[in-house]
Formats: C-alpha cells, structure tokens, sequence
C-alpha cells in the first residue's frame, strides 16, 4: 500500500488544501482526512506509486496553514522509479528530481526547511534521476541548442565551450524568433534562456547543494505572472531559506509545473 499518515494538521486545513499540497508528489489515489474530538486533526493520504509515497515522507516538517506536518509509514518506500506503459506524457510527476520537486514547493509559497531539501537531495543521490525525464531533458537539449544556436549545436555542449558568446546568441536569437514565447510549459522556456545550462545541469546531475534547488525555485518564481502572491512569498523563501509564516500558494499557481 503506497500510503503514508499525516498528523498534527492545523484545523483550517481542508481535504482540498492537503491534495494541493501532496500533489507534487505524484497521483494521488485517496486523502481519508480525520478528526477526533479535541485532538488536531489526521489524514491518510494514498499514491499510486510508491515513489510518490517515498516523496511525501521526505517532506516530513513542511509547514501548511502554520503548522509543521508529521508525515510517516510504517512501510519503508526505496523511492525507485516505476516505469509505465501506458502514459501518453514523456514523464510524470513521480519522474522529476526530488530537488525538482522540492523547488517547484518553494516556487509555490510552502515552507520547506533546509534539512528537508538535504533530503531531497540524498534521495537523488541514492537513486539517479529516472531514464524518462533525462530522455525528456535531453530531447529538449538537442532541439532547442539546433534552433537556437545551430545544426548538431546542444545548449549544453556549446555553453561548455564557448559560455558568454552562447548564451548571447542563444538570447538574442530567441527574442528574434519567439522560441520561449511559443514554448507552453516550463522546461522549454527555462532551458531556452541564457541560463539554459544550469537549468540542464540541475534537472540531470545528482551533484547538487542546497543552494542550487534555492535558485531553481528562483527560476520558477521568474515564469510565474508577477502578481501571483505566492511568488512574492516564494521570493521571500529563496532568500531566507524558507517561506513566509504561512505561505500558501494562490489559486492561480498551484499546479506543479508539468508537461503537457
């Protein structure tokens, strides 16, 4: 049962807040959300994948509506990628980086400590990033480096040898021709800027710091319309390495970025 407990959720948090919440996680199969008289309420909330579960239990400590979650299992999830046959997308939510996903949090207003971005990043370490999202992400490489600066070019490779030049031309031809304007979700807009290359490199290298999943969030604050309330919290987070008192996001961006 790919399933973990949450206790020590505030009153105010409803069934609805705690989905977008775990949502990040991967696809969520049920939330059985609890209250017992006087005591703060409980929920069992159940994933498809195992690794979504593995996900969740790595957040243990993040803050929604003020109160600092307690996440656990009795079963002990090795957060390994599944892989399916039947999904029409090139990867699923469960196939990101946990550091991925943990920017996508703090781009989002959620309160996430700095251990808990360790963890993340361990858990990256421990078990590589899945064959469909670094397919994914080269794929992208490949393609926007030949638009942008060239045939058999790749953003990667060419801002390894020559980066200032690159990036400007990568820049200037992108502002030409609309490649980030016409791209609909965030990986190509990202990849396509001057700062493709780090953007490459933190969604396919394990090597990562704390600070790195910081400027990702950062990143993702950068793609977000600029009256979101929850940027400018997310804003706050990645300067001080945590969200404000009870950042929650705004309607308008909660969904994690995906790929559509």
């Amino acid at each position: 049962m790919s399933a973990v407990t949450v206790s020590n959720i505030s009153p105010s948090t409803t069934q609805e807040k705690l989905h977008e919440f775990f949502s990040f996680c991967g696809n969520i199969k049920s939330i059985d959300l609890k209250s017992d008289g006087d005591s703060k309420p409980s929920a069992v909330v159940t994933f498809e994948k195992p690794s979504s579960a593995g996900t969740a239990l790595m957040l243990n400590g993040g803050t929604l509506d003020g109160e600092h979650l307690h996440i656990t299992s009795d079963v002990e999830f090795n957060n390994h990628h599944e892989q399916s046959q039947h999904s029409s997308s090139p990867f699923e939510q469960s196939d990101k980086p946990r550091a991925g996903i943990a920017a996508e949090y703090l781009a989002k207003g959620y309160k996430l400590s700095d251990h808990i971005l360790q963890r993340a990043i361990e858990i990256d370490n421990k078990q590589g990033i899945s064959k469909r999202f670094l397919d994914y992400m080269r794929g992208l490489d490949t393609s926007v480096g030949q638009k942008a600066l060239g045939p058999d070019q790749t953003v990667s490779g060419k801002l390894q040898s020559t980066i200032r030049g690159a990036q400007t031309r990568a820049k200037t031809i992108d502002d030409q021709k609309g490649y980030s304007k016409i791209a609909h979700e965030y990986y190509s807009k990202a990849i396509s800027s001057p700062l493709g290359k780090s953007v490459f490199d933190f969604y396919t290298n394990t090597s990562k710091q704390v600070r790195d999943i910081h400027e990702e969030a950062r990143r993702m604050v950068d793609h977000q319309p600029a009256t979101s309330s929850a940027a400018g919290n997310a804003a706050h987070a990645t300067s001080t390495g945590a969200a404000g008192p009870d950042a929650q996001p705004s309607p308008a961006t909660q969904a994690a970025p995906t790929v559509v």
